[in-house]
């Protein structure tokens, strides 16, 4: 690996933690430098400008999260159990000691009405993570509309865990989505 792919991913790294401790807008490039333990010049060298960072921490968060949802359904066998997985994998994020809620829901709040990149660098994961869902429901056979019925469950699941600390939310948008399933398949396709 070159100095220049080090010096990237350790900024990433180093960037990603402070972010998403302390919010992008009160972390500069200074104390993301310290963090990372390279120089401001070859910090510069990988990211022009510090919206260039702030969408290269969204990447790599995007890539993380689809990592951990890849592992919560490893062991699913069928459409159903990987939906639910994704509740799962849920529960085991929001009782780490570092939730901090939705890391791209934090930096469109912050940035999103300013910065058209990392504005669409959020939508660009949110419609991922939708489209995943939106095709297990299809392998399952259900009727389009639970999957923006799950995702909805998700998306308000991270944002009430982070507002609330509740251990149990994630659990609960689980039942709540076995109950959506369940009516989708009893329903069938197109009901």
């Amino acid at each position: 690996m070159t100095d220049a792919v080090t010096d990237r991913e350790r900024v990433v790294a180093a960037a990603d933690r402070l972010f998403y401790a302390r919010g992008v807008q009160s972390v500069g490039m200074d104390a993301v430098r310290t963090e990372a333990g390279v120089p401001l010049k070859r910090l510069y060298a990988a990211f022009g400008s510090k919206d260039d960072l702030v969408v290269a921490v969204l990447e790599h968060r995007s890539r993380t999260w689809d990592e951990g949802v890849a592992r919560a359904s490893a062991g699913a066998r069928t459409p159903r159990e990987r939906l639910l997985a994704v509740y799962d994998f849920l529960d085991g994020w929001f009782r780490s000691d570092d939730f901090r809620g939705c890391a791209f829901v934090n930096a469109y709040g912050e940035l999103g009405g300013v910065s058209p990149a990392v504005a669409q660098a959020v939508r660009a994961h949110k419609l991922s993570f939708a489209q995943y869902v939106d095709d297990l429901v299809a392998d399952l056979g259900a009727e389009r509309a639970l999957g923006a019925q799950l995702v909805l469950l998700a998306e308000g699941a991270q944002t009430t865990a982070a507002i609330t600390g509740a251990d149990h939310v994630a659990e609960d948008a689980r039942r709540a989505a076995e109950v959506l399933i369940d009516a989708a398949v009893r329903r069938g396709p197109g009901a």
